[in-house]
């Protein structure tokens, strides 16, 4: 994880050593790719009969959401149905083709959950694969791990998928743990400003909980002190009230941990009220596309977050092998 800045006049500026970052990244995606192979080919080894397995076939599920609140995430899901299309013209694993399975549970819980039974139940796929969501893969994580049904790559950076003991089928994605970027975002902020009040937006959910348990690892008894809290539902119109309350409260540091849509304003009301804290957002809400620009770019200079991929909007990666093969 790495913090980054927009500076004004200039495109966004990452503070790293490209070298070591573009190989880091080549490695993992070399792991990313070994790792759903060996865990399809495990499958494949198994008896003929096993679930979700042929001797022609690997069938695979997944929830994502299509729509929704949180619809513009499914690109994720395009992108990883070329990638098992690249598979599968290449003759597959193994000798058998993946069929993924990706059904729209709109980001919610209980549409997770009855999507997520008739994949295993009635479509028989011998395990899921790059499901979206905190809250909604959580809603089947017990269900899954009963039936000893692997839950694999998740896309979510909850720090509970880490949790082996209860759930052992159950394995994070790429996405870096939302509980270490609040740690880093903390220790940044103290560095800056030792005695920072900080205010922290959050949805009233895990995915933004975890935010406040990294703040809280870092603070540990100053917790109540020093930070103040305001959450938000994904169904809610507008963070607006939540802004200008802080504000008012006097913040020094602000940690909005939020979905894509409320970012937008969140960023466009700081600048508003011309207010100039020590500002992260969220990795998941600094894509500048669907947020930075439609919330101007002057609101985000002087922003802070973290970055794990390469940006196919940075010149820098113009000729990188993988953005390339990629595009």
């Amino acid at each position: 994880m790495l913090a980054i800045g927009l500076c004004r006049g200039s495109k966004p500026m990452f503070d790293m050593r490209r070298r070591g970052f573009e190989s880091g990244r080549a490695l993992f995606r070399r792991l990313f790719g070994s790792l759903l192979v060996s865990g399809a080919m495990a499958f494949s080894a198994a008896a003929e009969n096993a679930p979700g397995v042929t001797d022609r076939e690997i069938k695979i599920g997944q929830t994502m959401p299509y729509t929704g609140p949180v619809a513009w995430i499914s690109s994720i899901a395009v992108a990883e149905k070329a990638y098992i299309q690249m598979i599968n013209d290449q003759g597959g694993i193994n000798g058998r083709k993946i069929n993924l399975i990706s059904v729209d549970d709109g980001y919610l819980p209980w549409r997770t959950g009855n999507e997520t039974r008739k994949l295993i139940e009635v479509d028989h796929v011998a395990f899921t694969f790059g499901s979206v969501g905190t809250p909604t893969q959580l809603a089947v994580a017990k269900y899954l791990n009963e039936r000893k049904i692997p839950q694999l790559f998740i896309e979510s950076g909850a720090y509970r998928w880490g949790n082996y003991k209860e759930t052992p089928y159950t394995m994070g994605g790429m996405r870096p743990s939302y509980r270490l970027g609040a740690r880093l975002y903390t220790r940044y902020i103290l560095r800056q400003n030792p005695n920072a009040k900080i205010c922290i937006l959050y949805e009233d959910n895990d995915f933004g909980r975890d935010y406040t348990a990294g703040v809280r690892d870092v603070l540990g008894d100053k917790y109540a002190a020093v930070v103040r809290e305001a959450t938000y539902e994904s169904t809610d119109a507008s963070v607006d009230r939540q802004i200008v309350q802080f504000k008012a409260a006097g913040c020094d540091a602000l940690i909005v941990a939020i979905l894509p849509p409320f970012a937008v304003q969140a960023l466009r009301k700081v600048r508003d009220l011309g207010w100039k804290p020590i500002f992260f957002m969220n990795n998941v809400s600094t894509s500048i596309p669907v947020v930075l620009q439609p919330a101007g770019l002057e609101s985000s200079i002087g922003l802070l977050s973290s970055a794990y991929v390469k940006d196919p909007l940075d010149p820098a990666f113009e000729n990188d092998s993988g953005l390339k093969d990629w595009r």
